[in-house]
């Protein structure tokens, strides 16, 4: 028989939770954002007490014993993990969060306590509301049953109960019997399947797929977040800090992160370390030098895994730094892209800080020069979808195009040479046009002519304001103060007949309008709201704004379809002149 690659092992809850808090037991989420809604909090306590299983749990032995002050979690913890946990991190989670009364953080980057109570009279366990908060035959938190002595918790109850009402001896019996079953769920048996040391992360990400067909697959990323939980912390931390701080603004007038145009995750924030740090774009190898591996011979060494590590850690000191993160969102500003809701793909966000910060702090670009060549590359790679479609692949080609040595000039160049290869004539005059033959409401074509609007100076349509200022408003009401409007309404074209959602709401039948315009023309023909709106501009006036938003003399008169075929080739011709706002050749 062939040896396996785990063994199993029985644990208590409280043992789990023990090892937890030591710090022998990795549990990196307790600090990221945690997902369990309370009511599943509240089943898993119930099926436990009630004697169900609840699954067991998958570990990886990650050989950190002895790695001293390399700690998961808290300062505080008294070991290195020699566990990793792969599978029912979220279950553990509420464990040791309910056990220990620890708050957690949610996806609304608040911190808070997962509170549960507990009827022993019914042996009921609820999410609590304000209706059972003032009903006496509830324990309000079972967090206080496991931090305190069973006996005085017992007692205490038994005091507030009979404020209510009297207590029968049967009563009492029941409520201690419940109480100390309720205590001692810390004896609650739990199996774990613990993958040794000499698995590697191919073969657990395989096992975790196989006995986890609903849950979430592990990527390299998560492997790479979950060794630096183990060798360097503080990294992580701090990658998640950051990512928090993109979403939430600090108090006070300090630096912040805090930004409406790029909110990356933690592992977004790791993508971007390892193209600056190792020029690498696939994660598949990084996690292997991370350890310390040599990729030629399959050895492994500490001093080689210490010397990735600095790598690492210098990169991100670039990444996270605010003047560098301040510097690089007005690059894309500069683009013209405002906001996230704009952006069809923040994997070219993640690709163009690369390119920002290796070209700042690597080939020493000239600010202006840099600025305008990534911004550039920014909308090339937006218009296009070039990281769209695998990424990783992509990410790598692209970092592959940069010079060897520290040109300034090679690197500007490499970038040019690629647009220019890319954004042909032929890509504006025939590609384009038929990728926005599409009714995608988030496609990057869509998208790249608001940003085009923006670098042009454009108006928005029947309107004096920019498309800029709109689309960047100082203030949101209920309303957005731009709104995407059909040329030809939607109900208009119901009752001609013309119903599917596909044609509708093709990108050749929208325009921004201000949203009291919007409500305005409903479900008027273009021909009898157009005269209405066009004569509140003088004749320079209405040509311009037909010009930038795709209109041809007499196209209210147009068919539908004829009217989508005619106006793609002018949407493409004010994307390029948007681009070319960018290259400095035209777009006036």
């Amino acid at each position: 028989m062939s040896s396996t690659l785990f063994k199993k092992v029985d644990y208590s809850l409280g043992k789990l939770i023990q090892d937890i808090a030591i710090g022998s037991l990795g549990l990196p989420d307790i600090q990221r954002p945690f997902v369990w809604p309370n009511a599943k909090v509240r089943d898993l306590f119930d099926s436990m007490y009630k004697g169900y299983p609840v699954g067991y749990f998958l570990f990886w032995e990650t050989g950190a014993d002895g790695i001293g002050s390399k700690v998961i979690g808290a300062e505080t913890k008294q070991k290195a993990a020699s566990l990793l946990i792969v599978d029912g991190q979220q279950r553990l989670t509420s464990l040791y969060a309910v056990v220990h009364k620890v708050a957690v953080l949610r996806d609304n980057v608040e911190h808070e306590f997962i509170r549960i109570s507990f009827n022993p009279l019914k042996g009921e366990f609820v999410v609590p509301d304000a209706a059972t908060d003032k009903q006496a035959e509830f324990i309000p938190d079972i967090s206080e049953v496991f931090l305190k002595d069973t006996y005085e918790t017992i007692s205490d109850y038994l005091s507030r109960l009979r404020l209510a009402r009297d207590v029968s001896k049967d009563e009492e019996h029941l409520i201690a019997k419940a109480i100390g079953r309720l205590a001692g769920l810390t004896n609650y048996p739990f199996v774990a399947l613990e993958l040794t040391q000499s698995a590697n992360e191919e073969q657990v990400a395989d096992v975790f797929v196989r006995i986890n067909s609903e849950g979430k697959k592990l990527n390299q990323s998560d492997f790479i977040l979950t060794l630096m939980s183990v060798f360097w912390d503080q990294g992580r931390t701090d990658l998640e800090h950051f990512s928090i701080g993109t979403r939430k603004p600090i108090q006070g007038n300090g630096a912040s992160p805090f930004n409406p145009i790029f909110q990356p995750e933690p592992d977004q924030l790791l993508r971007v370390n390892v193209g600056v740090a190792f020029r690498r774009g696939r994660l598949e190898h990084v996690y292997s030098i991370l350890r310390g591996k040599d990729l030629r011979t399959g050895e492994f060494s500490s001093a080689r895994r210490e010397a990735q590590f600095a790598e690492l850690k210098e990169a991100q000191g670039r990444v996270l730094n605010l003047t560098h993160w301040a510097d690089f969102l007005n690059v894309v500003r500069a683009a013209g892209y405002r906001h996230l809701r704009y952006v069809s793909s923040e994997g070219a966000l993640i690709f163009a800080y690369q390119l920002y910060l290796i070209g700042r702090t690597e080939f020493g670009v000239e600010p202006f020069a840099l600025k305008q060549t990534v911004a550039r590359w920014l909308f090339m790679s937006l218009l296009t979808g070039r990281y769209t479609s695998s990424p990783e692949s992509r990410y790598e080609t692209d970092l592959k195009l940069l010079p060897d040595g520290n040109d300034p000039v090679a690197f500007v160049k490499a970038l040019q040479g690629v647009e220019l290869a890319t954004l042909t004539d032929d890509y504006w005059a025939k590609t384009l046009p038929l990728e926005l033959s599409t009714s995608a409401s988030r496609g990057p074509s869509l998208f790249a002519y608001y940003a085009a609007l923006v670098l042009c100076d454009a108006k928005a349509l029947f309107s004096k304001g920019k498309v800029a200022d709109l689309l960047d408003p100082p203030a949101i009401g209920n309303k957005k103060p731009l709104e995407r409007h059909h040329l030809f309404p939607k109900r208009y074209l119901h009752k001609i007949g013309t119903t599917q959602l596909r044609d509708t709401n093709q990108i050749a039948n929208y325009a921004l309008v201000e949203w009291d315009d919007n409500i305005a023309i409903s479900d008027i023909p273009p021909k009898d709201y157009w005269p209405k709106y066009a004569s509140r501009f003088s004749d320079v006036e209405l040509k311009e704004m037909m010009h930038w938003h795709g209109l041809l003399e007499g196209w209210q008169e147009m068919s539908y379809q004829e009217f989508l075929v005619a106006r793609r080739p002018l949407i493409a011709k004010v994307i390029r002149q948007g681009y070319e706002k960018l290259t400095g050749t035209g777009g006036a």
